[in-house]
């Protein structure tokens, strides 16, 4: 157990504030062909440029990513971790990328929305949005809230119906506007046999010990339950599974894999079922926010106002984020 363990808000902070996705590309890069000369000839930049850049990743996680030896450049513990996490962000913005440009043209709203609020808020909104407006077609895109981000500023989504950060938004992404729809409440499950289930109060010391299927990692509820875990006094324990998805997880508690952390939107009708309960963690998990986000430019862009009706949104258009 750490007595001192990282702050958890203040590394997701400064790696927003700093890192970029050519940061995220030369991590890979450098990874598959092992030497910073071979990487900058790949990515059309000179040497002391990448030096630059990977010191600026290094400086950003505060600790060293590669190590030069006689077989190159070969990454650290904590740098295959950095580098798996950097593979993803892009794969999934490729994927993004891929599916809005393929788009033919016409009355299409392209929004973007983390996996549970896809599962638990938009259904509503796209029926709202078809009675609405009869004519248009909406394609969403489900992902992590900075891949989205990116994706939106770029204009190859129209606005994200997304979970908040402000210090995400300020830092990364300063030219949007957002407008809040409401909070959102997490709570800690296990299955209905589970030594806990029965118990009065459960502290976050005694869910270290338990195996774990947990969000991915930059997802809000991943960051409650991190910052959970570090207010304790330890650190979030290696799960048995990490999934984007929480359907998935859902079902993994059920069936008895492990705890896991999900919005109560998202748990209330397995919980009902009898199939999951929720845990009397204390303290609880964070709260968190859900609100539209778009680009400060569409204020007056008609998508943004159809978005806006769907949402049930009135009064002042939005706020600079």
């Amino acid at each position: 157990m750490l007595t001192t363990p990282p702050d958890a808000t203040a590394v997701m902070r400064q790696l927003t504030g700093k890192l970029r996705f050519k940061h995220l590309q030369l991590l890979v890069t450098l990874d598959r062909v092992g030497s910073l000369h071979a990487a900058a000839a790949e990515l059309h930049l000179t040497q002391p440029t990448l030096s630059k850049a990977l010191h600026e990743v290094e400086s950003a996680f505060g600790l060293a990513l590669f190590i030069r030896g006689a077989r190159g450049m070969q990454p650290t513990a904590v740098g295959q971790l950095a580098i798996r996490g950097a593979e993803r962000l892009l794969r999934e913005l490729s994927h993004l990328v891929a599916e809005t440009t393929a788009e033919p043209a016409g009355a299409v709203l392209h929004i973007g929305a983390p996996p549970f609020v896809a599962l638990a808020y938009l259904p509503q909104v796209v029926q709202n949005l078809a009675r609405q407006r009869p004519g248009v077609r909406v394609h969403l895109q489900e992902g992590l809230t900075p891949v989205l981000a990116h994706a939106l500023m770029h204009k190859h989504l129209d606005a994200l119906v997304t979970t908040f950060s402000r210090e995400l938004s300020e830092t990364a992404f300063p030219k949007l506007h957002y407008e809040k729809l409401f909070e959102t409440e997490s709570a800690v499950i296990a299955a209905p046999g589970h030594r806990l289930a029965g118990a009065s109060r459960v502290s976050w010391t005694q869910l270290r010990a338990e195996p774990w299927v947990l969000p991915e990692q930059m997802s809000t509820t991943r960051r409650a339950v991190d910052e959970a875990f570090g207010r304790a006094g330890c650190l979030t324990p290696t799960p048995v599974m990490e999934s984007a998805h929480p359907s998935t997880n859902l079902r993994l508690v059920a069936h008895g894999v492990g705890l896991s952390a999900l919005p109560v939107d998202v748990l209330r009708p397995a919980e009902a079922a009898g199939e999951v309960v929720r845990l009397p963690v204390d303290p609880p998990l964070a709260r968190g926010s859900v609100g539209l986000l778009y680009r400060a430019v569409q204020e007056d862009d008609p998508k943004i106002q159809w978005l806006r009706e769907a949402l049930e949104l009135g009064g002042p258009k939005g706020q600079a984020a």
